[in-house]
């Protein structure tokens, strides 16, 4: 009797007193750890606090009464399919309407080859699920998507940042490391890309660049994946042509109606050719069996009822008065040591600091002067990027965003006091990935 009670607690005591399951995990487990910075802002929602930090749509803009109309209508008329499971590419219906979206931007596809999924972030696990082994080499833009860099970390692959400018990818750049890393025997699966807007920096590959990035990337045998959130919000012009639009087999498109609709249906999708769409598709069923089938009929209805290209343009509207709000404030109130881009869409700007200040070690005395932002360093497979960060204006007022650069630049002078008096300002070491939450996506 005592030796079975014993022998029942030995699984209690193995590993570590916190975390008695510490050595039966996976190796890819290990590198989940919460981001540093996840506590500041559960702070940094207070409503005194200024967020210029999380990636959040403004949802308000949206007809919220005929929204809500329509999913009622939804329920009242096709319950039955609503409520059911569903394919697992999505509903046929839907997959034809985001093929008239995506024609915007130049691209010309069959519905069979879309596959629905819950938001592009899943559509870009899975990409990486059927592509990514250990130790297999991803090409991202340095910096790059925070929720992307997690996805590569947790399978384990090895990023390898191409160098940006202001006109997005620097092609030098990319042919040079593919080529240092076929000398170097390391297999490289795919290059991770958002060309339009890009998160973090804000940033759109030029017209010129695109052509060259998807030569660059044939020549090498190395698959693109476009991922395209905000290239219908950009505030200048008709939407740039699609990287998918030029080099159907070359490409797999990822798209989300997170930006262009609103985050909380969780609908997004990817576009891949015919025999990697059937591998997403065998993924998708074995991660999830079907998408939500209410959400994707309420998504199509939306499409179907709605003027949603008219509240795109709202959007667009929205979001630029509040993009000029930022860049007017930092002209006016930042020191002139630091920079930042210049976006004309999306939803983020790229700061630089002075040289010897440190924006993650910074982070907590602006949260203290009620204000946030998002440290460079997250943005980064190595770590590094600590003289960056993240500005984002779609979700505060525009007066609140010129009142969060007044209090940012307060602390920034600051910060350059201590270093000219002692050398340097907080500074502190970095290692690994941030993983921020979906707040600050």
């Amino acid at each position: 009797m005592t030796e079975e009670r014993d022998h029942g607690q030995t699984p209690a005591t193995q590993g570590s007193r916190i975390d008695a399951y510490v050595d039966r995990y996976a190796a890819r487990a290990t590198g989940m750890v919460a981001s540093e910075i996840r506590a500041l802002f559960a702070v940094a929602s207070r409503p005194e606090v200024v967020s210029l930090a999380g990636g959040m749509p403004y949802v308000t803009a949206l007809p919220l009464d005929m929204v809500g109309e329509l999913v009622s209508d939804l329920v009242t008329r096709r319950g039955p399919v609503a409520l059911q499971y569903g394919s697992g590419q999505g509903d046929p219906h839907l997959r034809e309407q985001i093929c008239e979206v995506m024609r915007l931007e130049g691209i010309h596809a069959g519905a069979n080859d879309v596959v629905v999924t819950v938001g592009s972030q899943q559509a870009l696990d899975l990409v990486t699920r059927i592509f990514i082994d250990p130790g297999d080499v991803v090409l991202a833009e340095g910096p790059s998507y925070v929720g992307a860099l997690g996805t590569f970390s947790a399978y384990q692959a090895k990023v390898v940042h191409i160098a940006m400018d202001d006109q997005g990818i620097v092609p030098e750049s990319l042919a040079q490391t593919i080529y240092a890393l076929e000398t170097a025997g390391a297999p490289i699966k795919f290059l991770y890309t958002i060309p339009n807007f890009q998160n973090p920096a804000g940033v759109t590959l030029n017209i010129a660049r695109r052509q060259q990035v998807l030569d660059i990337c044939q020549r090498a045998g190395v698959l693109v994946i476009e991922d395209n959130p905000y290239g219908l919000l950009g505030f200048d012009g008709e939407p740039m042509r699609a990287l998918r639009a030029d080099n159907p087999d070359g490409v797999v498109y990822l798209g989300s109606f997170s930006k262009t609709l609103a985050p909380g249906f969780r609908v997004g999708w990817a576009l891949a050719p015919h025999a990697i769409r059937e591998k997403l598709v065998l993924a998708m069923e074995s991660a999830v069996l079907s998408h939500s089938s209410f959400t994707q009929l309420a998504v199509g209805q939306y499409l179907a009822s709605q003027p949603w290209q008219e509240q795109i343009k709202t959007f667009r509207e929205l979001y630029r008065e509040r993009r000029d709000a930022l860049l007017g404030a930092l002209d006016s109130l930042m020191p002139p040591e630091v920079s930042w881009t210049r976006p004309g869409g999306g939803f983020f700007v790229w700061a630089t600091l002075p040289e010897g200040l440190d924006s993650k070690a910074i982070l907590p005395r602006a949260v203290a002067e009620r204000v946030a932002f998002v440290p460079g360093t997250g943005f980064y497979a190595d770590g590094s990027g600590a003289r960056h960060m993240r500005l984002s204006y779609c979700y505060p007022q525009p007066d609140r965003i010129r009142e969060g650069v007044r209090r940012l630049a307060g602390v920034i002078e600051q910060e350059m006091q201590l270093r000219d008096t002692f050398g340097t300002g907080s500074v502190r070491d970095h290692q690994g990935v941030d993983t921020p939450g979906p707040d600050l996506k």
